[in-house]
This record gives structure tokens, sequence and C-alpha cells, in this order.
């Protein structure tokens, strides 16, 4: 398996052929046809007083999303935490993903997976909220257009 760093993600990514970027490009159908993507079960206090914390249930194209870009691979191993270009973009409802590399695009789901391990549901919450569609659709753009 290839290791994408903050140090050779940019060729390693730009060498990916339209046929290694397909698998993610045929989620877009589905993707645009789901309306739910997660669901919270859980939480409350039971009669014992023990509280139960509320946790995320992802619909299995969330799954999907999740474990293609680990296999294909366009996961980036670098400071996502730090990152607050891609934290200002993301929080861009109109940002234009278009305007930045795929290399950037892929950093910015780097961020939202990593993120989700630590605030569950947050990759349920960029499905619901267009985010992964539109980076999605933004990549398979500039894949056709080079």
């Amino acid at each position: 398996m290839i290791d994408l760093t903050e140090q050779n993600h940019i060729e390693i990514l730009k060498s990916y052929s339209p046929e290694k970027w397909q698998p993610l490009f045929d989620l877009i159908p589905e993707i645009k046809s789901t309306e739910v993507f997660g669901t919270w079960e859980g939480g409350g206090t039971d009669e014992d007083g023990v509280i139960h914390i509320p946790y995320c249930v992802e619909k299995s194209i969330v799954s999907k999303f999740r474990d293609l870009v680990y296999e294909i691979p366009i996961m980036i191993d670098f400071s996502w935490a730090k990152w607050d270009e891609g934290r200002k973009m993301v929080s861009d409802k109109d940002f234009d993903y278009n305007t930045v590399d795929i290399p950037t695009k892929c950093k910015i789901i780097t961020a939202i997976i990593r993120n989700d391990r630590f605030c569950d549901g947050r990759l349920v919450y960029a499905f619901e909220e267009g985010l992964i569609l539109r980076v999605l659709k933004s990549i398979e753009g500039e894949v056709s257009n080079s």
C-alpha cells in the first residue's frame, strides 16, 4: 500500500489515472440520491443512572466512501488539525472547490475523515451538507479535463 505523506502526496496523486479515480466517481449518483447519510442512536440515562453517549450510525454509502479513500489511496498523512486554510474552505458554504487542485481536495477529505474519529458524525454531516459531493464532483471535473 502506498503511504501519502506531506512530501510525496502531490506527485503520487497527480500520477493517478482516471481509472484509479473511477470507483469514487461511481459513488456520485448514489450520493446524489441519498437523503439520509446516518442516524443517531443510543443516548440517555438508564435505570442505574448510567449516562449513555449517543453515537452516529453511518449508512452504507458513507462506509463505502471511507473504504475507497483508504483503498485508492487518497488519505494524506499531514497535520490536518493545524490546517487553517482547509478549515476556512469547508466553513465557507460557497467555496468553489474548482479553485484548488486535487491534492488540496484530498487534504480536505483527509481532514474530515480524521476529524470524524474525534467528533463522531462529522463525516455524515459533511455528506448531509453536500460537501463531499461538491469535492468529488470537482475532482471528477479536474480528472476529466486533464
